[in-house]
């Protein structure tokens, strides 16, 4: 089905789209905020309201916190139409600090930059702009052909930003209502300027925490140096035995279910010419760390790591205090790839502290969350058909990808709806997400709605 007729009117009605999203941008929807609990419903209620607008059965549904929104296309019993799911989010972050905003950030207006137009405001590109986008193409393609060529779920939730509590039960309770043949998922980013990319490996992510204590109090290091147990030294010893020479994690099991990337994989991502010299000089950097004779992108995307977020031990004020801390602690993350079992690599963890601990220590745990990585069925021919869509709207050709954080929902519709989810989005680095003033640029916006048009178009029989 040729989309044509569709991108002329998405061309033509740009204005009109820009300021629905405005206004859906002017809703205050923090979700970690109490004191925005209404404006989360309000939120809600616009989408339902624009949702019933183009013809579809929308609904709010409520949850323990802030609701769901589902909504469904009139042709949902012609069985021959594949059906597919779109999901976003409608919350955003907090604002703080609000003195580093250039304007009100639920005030958003277009902007002119050296870059171009931007849409400025708090959600436009996370994930209010990428959620309109979808909904603007199926608008467009409303508008020219009275109707859509798939069935389609909407999914909307309004606690992405504030981890999520209610989804997993509301998913699990109302399976029937959203399971479909894929879900489509909008929140990620072009690769550089004008890469189109679709995401197909998402790594996990498992959260450790530990303490180590020896002394009943921390000691003067003039009377007991020497000859008393430090246990900043015994948690240095551990961390520093986390990685060998080579870069590796020396967990035992460690790299179980960990794959390697495929030759046609690989090419496609030498091809992305990444250069991970002007990747850490953006950050004050400039060698490349981790495993050795792996290439950058393979690191961020397709590698294990163990990494220490943040250590804690003794007199941390101004000046100095010579004690002997009574206790070190340290928070350690592992990102996942493949089939990597979150759960063994903790209790591997645990074991190899433990292994390490020397008389006169005792060491307590906290545990901060454990899942598996994602990995996407690229065989599925609907990954190819998007791809082929994405490479016609943009410069350059689309390519799958792989993405070194997490994103739960995906691994969520796998498990819970057996299903798996294609992502794609048009946000950039310089979106400033969770910061002060994010942005979202005109043409993120405009060639990601005609990026939708097309992907529906080649999703259709």
């Amino acid at each position: 089905m040729q989309p044509d007729p569709v991108l002329a009117k998405i061309d033509e009605t740009l204005p009109e789209a820009t300021e629905r999203l405005l206004d859906l941008l002017r809703i205050p929807s923090i979700s970690t905020d109490p004191a925005f609990a209404a404006s989360c419903d309000a939120a809600a209620d616009w989408l339902v309201a624009d949702l019933e607008s183009l013809g579809m059965a929308a609904q709010k549904h409520p949850t323990p916190g802030h609701p769901m929104v589902v909504a469904k296309t009139p042709n949902m019993g012609d069985e021959s139409l594949p059906h597919v799911l779109f999901y976003g989010h409608y919350d955003v972050q907090p604002v703080d600090p609000l003195d580093l905003w250039d304007r009100p950030p639920f005030e958003p207006a277009l902007e002119e930059t050296a870059k171009g137009t931007v849409i400025r405001g708090r959600g436009a590109s996370d994930d209010k702009g990428q959620l309109m986008t979808f909904v603007e193409a199926c608008r467009a393609w409303i508008a020219v052909h009275g109707a859509l060529p798939l069935r389609i779920t909407f999914f909307f939730e309004g606690e992405e930003e504030s981890g999520s509590p209610s989804l997993v039960p509301f998913m699990r309770e109302h399976a029937d209502l959203l399971k479909a043949d894929l879900a489509l998922i909008c929140d990620t980013g072009l690769f550089g300027e004008e890469t189109p990319a679709i995401v197909t490996s998402l790594r996990g992510l498992l959260g450790e925490e530990i303490t180590i204590r020896a002394a009943d109090r921390d000691l003067h290091s003039g009377m007991y140096g020497g000859i008393a147990r430090n246990p900043a030294h015994v948690l240095a010893a551990i961390i520093a035995d986390l990685h060998d020479g080579e870069g590796r994690v020396t967990l035992p099991g460690f790299y179980d279910g960990v794959p390697e990337l495929s030759e046609a994989r690989r090419a496609q991502w030498e091809a992305l010419d990444f250069d991970a010299a002007a990747f850490l000089g953006e950050v004050g950097l400039a060698i490349p760390a981790g495993e050795k004779g792996r290439m950058g992108l393979e690191m961020i995307w397709s590698r294990p790591t163990a990494e220490v977020n943040g250590m804690e031990s003794g007199y941390t004020g101004e000046g100095f205090k010579t004690v002997l801390p009574a206790e070190a602690r340290a928070k350690i993350s592992f990102r996942l790839v493949g089939d990597q079992d979150p759960l063994k690599i903790h209790e591997a963890f645990r074991a190899f502290v433990r292994e390490r601990l020397p008389g006169d220590c005792h060491v307590e745990f906290a545990g901060h969350g454990a899942s598996p990585a994602a990995v996407m069925r690229t065989e599925n021919p609907a990954f190819e058909k998007a791809r082929a869509a994405l490479s016609q709207e943009w410069p350059r050709e689309a390519a799958f990808v792989g993405c070194g954080g997490s994103i739960p929902i995906a691994g969520h519709f796998r498990e819970i709806l057996g299903m798996d989810a294609l992502l794609t989005g048009f946000g950039k680095d310089d979106d400033n997400i969770h910061s002060p003033n994010e942005k979202y640029d005109l043409s993120s916006f405009h060639k990601g709605i005609r990026s939708w048009a097309r992907i529906i178009a080649a999703l259709a029989p």
